[in-house]
């Protein structure tokens, strides 16, 4: 993925909200059904990782990708964002 691509999904997400919660469970098989769930439908989410828990924003960020094949667009603080393009049918066209 580019810079461009990310910066363009970068302000895509600006408005979002966080839907992913990662607490003092740390990354878990429920966190990686509910990233995976998201992720179908709406291709770009936005998690957040609580002061409890026992991991970094990064490892949470990276364990979730990896189990669900996702990228790491983004993390700020305790805020990350994940892309991952919907195999039928885009919604997000990533610019060249």
């Amino acid at each position: 993925m580019t810079s461009k691509q990310r910066a363009y999904l970068r302000g895509l997400a600006n408005s979002y909200e966080p839907i992913l919660h990662v607490g003092k469970g740390g990354g878990s098989d429920t966190i990686n059904k509910q990233a995976d769930d998201a992720l179908t439908p709406r291709e770009l989410i936005k998690g957040r990782v609580l002061e409890t828990a026992p991991i970094s924003a990064r490892e949470a960020a990276e364990a979730i990708a990896a189990a669900v094949g996702a990228e790491v667009v983004q993390v700020i603080g305790r805020t990350f964002l994940l892309y991952r393009r919907h195999p039928e049918e885009p919604k997000i066209v990533l610019p060249k």
